[in-house]
């Protein structure tokens, strides 16, 4: 069920609700659950919420394309990725894009099956990608209204029309075994990005002038300690990008006067989404060019492959999936600064979202995503605590933040990033959706804060500098400005990571199980033991607001080299 969120929060489900577990450490298809079980009901609610105007039903007749996502072949019996993060660095065994097709596509049977249904039920079947595991079926919204027992309906609000449902989305019994979420049926916005600008006066003058605390990205890559000599030539980062554009003139522009080149640079349209500035430096152009900015200026020598795709649950998936089966790019590490309250994710989108993760880890790709910047509320007024998704994920390095301040270039305090009446700070709990991976069984992850104080996977993994006050200096739409928040973080250890993988030669993959198990040991990160994110606290070792802290990014690629 899907509807309208207010105002730049969410305010309702954003999907259908589909995929229960059986109960028996399954996700209902008989496949086994490496990251715990799936997300709890989808809350029940059919009203839609105050802010937004419903403009009656959907144009019955109006066609529309929607994504059923299938599930991986249950005949296989891939290893587990939790496994293969702690085996990478050693052995390197990571699956090629061909093995991970023949052990985690789509069954034949399965997509055999939908073709007999589609045909019977006078829909089109558009195409079906079994390395993706999503197929696009085309109708009429009368006849996707009817076979997915969904009420399609038109509101406005958020600065735009789109279509909402009432009701529960249900999978026709034909295909209940095959699919595991049917996404596009509306067109709602589910993710904002997470950055957070800093209020200048203007006009501001040189970048190093903008603001006395803020960094440029490539002097915080020198307070980290990223490794010497690397580059991250040879390597690419995946962008996800759900909005907005960049300009080649402000790149050439904000580079330039780092004195460095212009990261070669590669947009890709998806789904109909396209590299498309609005001007407004304050939404979503402000993403793409901090993440730009931010990887560009910290790993000089990488390519950027900025995946635009439409701020949908069905766009967001597809660009995730487009930079997993990219051929020509091949980023080793995906950064995604876009996300939403775990609450507001159905479960079955959720699912989806995970298993596209683990199919990440399969092939040696990092994915590296933002942890929230409204603390450990995550934006919501209910009192309770939430973590924020995608980066609740077990199978993505979810990234908080601290507030950074140094003294002629060295760290002089580090501490977690809480701006208090400001209302900014890192995001960071206990997951309600994903059990606590094995990984971080000896990492003390506290109960929830929540009643009844469940255990969870913990969030996040890492941080790094996010705080407006102490922000990154970037250009957006020809304005210099300082932006904060986890937005930054995600590309920060994605630049730190393609410099490591130079380093050693491959991708460090899925980080978390050797970084849990392994590399803490080694002090490869700076622990942040001051501050709180609202429900939770700092303290030595990981907590649920800066996980084990910031990086310290020469001994994290001695540590992976060992």
């Amino acid at each position: 069920m899907r509807f309208c969120r207010r105002g730049g929060e969410f305010n309702g489900p954003i999907s259908a609700r589909l995929g229960d577990t059986d109960g028996h450490g399954t996700c209902g298809f008989g496949l086994p659950l490496t990251s715990g079980t799936p997300p709890s009901p989808d809350p029940a609610s059919t009203a839609p919420e105050p802010g937004w105007t419903d403009l009656g039903p959907a144009d019955p007749a109006e066609e529309a394309t929607i994504t059923l996502v299938l599930r991986p072949r249950p005949d296989t019996s891939p290893p587990a990725p939790e496994d293969i993060g702690l085996v990478v660095p050693r052995l390197r065994a990571h699956l090629s894009r061909g093995q991970l097709v023949d052990v985690r596509g789509a069954h034949p049977d399965d997509v055999a099956s939908l073709r007999d249904w589609s045909s019977a039920m006078g829909v089109e079947l558009v195409s079906i990608a079994a390395d993706r595991r999503t197929a696009l079926i085309k109708g009429r919204l009368r006849r996707l209204g009817e076979l997915f027992d969904v009420d399609l309906r038109r509101c406005s609000g958020s600065g735009g029309e789109f279509r909402s449902s009432r009701g529960f989305a249900s999978v026709p019994s034909a295909l209940t075994d095959q699919v595991v979420a049917v996404l596009g049926l509306d067109t709602l916005p589910v993710a904002r990005p997470h950055f957070r600008p800093l209020p200048l006066p203007q006009p501001v003058g040189e970048l190093a002038q903008a603001a006395p605390l803020s960094y440029l990205p490539n002097h915080l890559a020198a307070l980290y300690g990223f490794p010497a000599g690397t580059s991250g030539a040879g390597e690419c980062v995946g962008l996800i990008e759900l909005g907005g554009g960049y300009r080649a003139a402000d790149v050439a522009t904000y580079f330039g006067g780092l004195g460095l080149p212009a990261p070669e640079l590669v947009a890709i349209a998806v789904a109909g989404g396209a590299n498309h500035p609005t001007g407004a430096q304050d939404g979503p152009d402000g993403e793409v060019m901090l993440d730009i900015e931010v990887v560009g200026a910290m790993a000089p020598g990488v390519r950027l492959a900025v995946y635009f795709a439409p701020n949908t649950d069905q766009g967001f998936l597809a660009a995730i999936n487009a930079a997993l089966h990219d051929e020509s790019n091949r980023p080793s590490v995906i950064s995604i600064s876009w996300g939403g309250p775990e609450a507001k994710w159905p479960k079955a989108t959720m699912t989806a979202f995970d298993q596209a993760f683990q199919d990440a880890a399969l092939l040696g790709v990092s994915v590296c995503v933002a942890a929230g910047d409204n603390g450990s509320a995550d934006g919501l007024q209910d009192g309770q605590a939430h973590v924020d998704f995608p980066s609740s994920s077990p199978h993505v390095l979810a990234c908080g933040g601290t507030r950074l301040t140094s003294k002629a270039g060295v760290i002089e305090a580090e501490v977690t990033w809480n701006d208090g009446s400001q209302g900014g700070a890192t995001g960071g709990g206990v997951s309600a959706v994903f059990a606590r991976p094995g990984w971080q069984a000896k990492a003390h992850v506290p109960p929830s804060a929540d009643a009844g104080h469940k255990a969870g996977r913990g969030v996040p993994d890492v941080a790094g500098n996010a705080d407006p006050e102490t922000g990154y200096q970037v250009l957006v739409d020809g304005q210099r400005a300082v932006f904060g928040g986890t937005s930054a973080v995600a590309p920060l250890w994605a630049a730190l990571l393609v410099r490591c993988a130079q380093a050693l030669g491959h991708s460090p993959g899925f980080l978390n199980p050797i970084l849990y198990q392994q590399l803490e040991l080694e002090g490869v990160t700076r622990d942040i033991t001051k501050g709180n994110n609202g429900a939770y606290r700092a303290g030595p070792g990981w907590d649920p607001c800066t996980g084990w802290g910031s990086p310290h990014g020469t001994k994290l690629r001695t540590g992976l080299q060992g």
